[in-house]
């Protein structure tokens, strides 16, 4: 890790990866449990080329890891934590579902 590199700088990456609905989908989805991306495309109606990216990315940045099981390569998120950010911040969007959508800062 860079020297420089903050604990601000690094969470506002994670957020902004997190901000792509694509992304967020994926890892939505990740929630339920191992995937494949066949099954990854069923439940987020997104094209493969789009899932296969974002995965990429996903497992890049350290959020997704894969395994090869025979000829399927299943996809899940690599710390749980995710899953409990993510039920967070939906707990927290139904609180102030009036004000965040009245915002037009983050458009």
């Amino acid at each position: 890790m860079r020297a420089k590199t903050t604990a601000t700088s690094l969470n506002c990456k994670l957020f902004r990866g997190l901000g792509d609905s694509s992304r967020l989908s994926i890892l939505e989805a990740l929630c339920e449990g191992p995937m494949t991306v066949s099954e990854i495309i069923e439940k987020t109606t997104l094209n493969q080329s789009n899932v296969s990216n974002h995965l990429a990315c996903l497992r890049e940045c350290g959020l997704v890891v894969s395994s090869s099981e025979g000829r399927f390569v299943w996809y899940r998120l690599k710390d749980e934590r995710i899953a409990s950010l993510l039920q967070l911040a939906s707990q927290i969007t139904k609180e102030t579902a009036e004000g965040l959508d009245e915002c037009t800062r983050y458009e």
